[in-house]
């Protein structure tokens, strides 16, 4: 492990933690803002412009020399009250241009403002509204990280209740799967975890839920159903208190008859990627991930 992994990690654990454990909903959302604009960069000759995609905002975000046809839909974290395609857009354009597509990244709603059902909602509608425009589904890999990863997977397994055409494949990066928070890694990473303050995680998934229950699978798709679902892809850190989610996600998966990849990376923080700009670590993920995204697609997408 690099030594940046290792200064990234004192700097989490000493700020961001704190911030994490303490800091209001407008706290959270402006030093993330912040963040990305001073550490997070797309590609050079990225163009970046907004569309609408059944009604919903999105980013898009065109690297250099890629394919417009094939798409990256990425849904960003945040724990449904933070985040934005704005704060994650740099991380989802890195991606995409090393597979060759360009990247939509829906501006969801979020809590407190607009809890559930508001973000699966504008999810799906933006997921909806791209196929409307043209795009195939076969062209598309749905892609989230943390509270993103339980929306993408979470709209699969609506698209599969449903029997609706599905993405060539999807992908969590530390993604939240259960939001009754069953997961033995919540207590026994408690101390590990640099980044996610664990006796907030109720705090926060009841601004999103309202009452709600927890076990719904458009938004914990540890209780959805896959059996015929597209590949997946999960990666968490071993230190991290969503690596049971990961875990028991995968399981879950792989019982169903999904082609399910996991990767346990050894002490990298919460959805490490984002920092592909420093961190090696970063960039080797998002490398790994673009190879195996790669076998995935189609060889050819000029006839859709």
């Amino acid at each position: 492990m690099s030594i940046r992994r290792r200064l990234l990690n004192l700097w989490l654990r000493t700020v961001e933690k704190r911030r994490m454990r303490t800091g209001s909903v407008a706290q959270l959302r402006r030093a993330l803002d912040l963040q990305a604009r001073l550490f997070f960069h797309a590609p050079r000759g990225t163009k970046s412009s907004w569309s609408k995609y059944g009604g919903i905002p999105c980013l898009e975000m065109t690297p250099f020399a890629t394919d417009p046809s094939q798409v990256l839909f990425y849904i960003h974290g945040g724990g449904f009250v933070f985040g934005s395609p704005n704060t994650h857009g740099a991380m989802a354009a890195n991606l995409a241009q090393r597979f060759g597509a360009r990247a939509v990244l829906p501006r969801y709603r979020l809590a407190p403002e607009a809890p559930f059902p508001a973000a699966p909602q504008d999810v799906r509608a933006a997921w909806d509204g791209l196929l409307a425009s043209g795009v195939a589904a076969r062209n598309v890999v749905i892609g989230g990280d943390s509270a993103g990863g339980a929306l993408a997977f979470g709209l699969i397994a609506t698209l599969n209740a449903e029997g609706a055409d599905m993405p060539c494949a999807v992908f969590g990066l530390s993604p939240l799967t259960d939001l009754t928070f069953s997961g033995a890694s919540f207590a026994k990473n408690v101390q590990s975890d640099v980044v996610l303050p664990a006796e907030r995680a109720a705090e926060l998934g009841e601004l999103f839920l309202r009452g709600q229950s927890g076990d719904l699978p458009s938004v914990s798709p540890l209780f959805g159903d896959f059996k015929g679902g597209p590949p997946a892809w999960i990666t968490v850190g071993n230190s991290e208190i969503l690596l049971d989610d990961a875990r028991s996600l995968s399981a879950r998966l792989q019982a169903q008859g999904a082609d399910t990849t996991l990767v346990v990376t050894n002490d990298l923080p919460h959805v490490w990627p984002i920092f592909h700009n420093i961190l090696p670590e970063g960039r080797q993920t998002l490398e790994t991930l673009a190879a195996w995204i790669k076998q995935h697609f189609p060889e050819s997408s000029a006839d859709s």
